[in-house]
């Protein structure tokens, strides 16, 4: 009987990729449940569904620094450090815009989508899109 989630030999994920994408997935929805909970208006969240893009910007400075604000604006913590200031301050729309970004991100996880390398901007943690 082989263990499934043994250590895998380099350039094998076994199934840790799905996984990711998975969490990604239940991030999405969570985000987008809560925002709706909040009564977010849907026109912010298709408007600004596609801001965290705007980070791919910083391709047009190279593949280093690229790569750099794209993770940036595709990690996590960008949107939890927003959602903090909302709460501890109280604005609502501070907690909804971080909402539609998580949204934004576990979206890009679930296809595929993850933070990039210096290199080639398909290569991701969640491996070559």
């Amino acid at each position: 009987m082989t263990d499934t989630f043994s250590i895998a030999p380099a350039g094998r994920s076994l199934g840790v990729a799905a996984i990711l994408r998975s969490e990604g997935a239940a991030i999405a929805v969570l985000c987008t449940l809560y925002y709706d909970h909040l009564d977010g208006g849907w026109w912010l969240y298709f408007l600004a569904f596609l801001l965290p893009d705007l980070f791919m910007l910083g391709y047009l400075a190279g593949k280093q620094i690229g790569a750099m604000c794209y993770n940036i604006g595709h990690s996590y913590l960008a949107p939890l450090l927003l959602a903090a200031v909302g709460v501890w301050t109280g604005t609502i729309f501070a907690i909804e815009l971080a909402l539609i970004w998580g949204a934004h991100i576990g979206v890009d996880r679930t296809i595929g989508y993850g933070l990039k390398y210096n290199g080639h901007f398909k290569d991701t943690h969640l491996g070559r899109v």
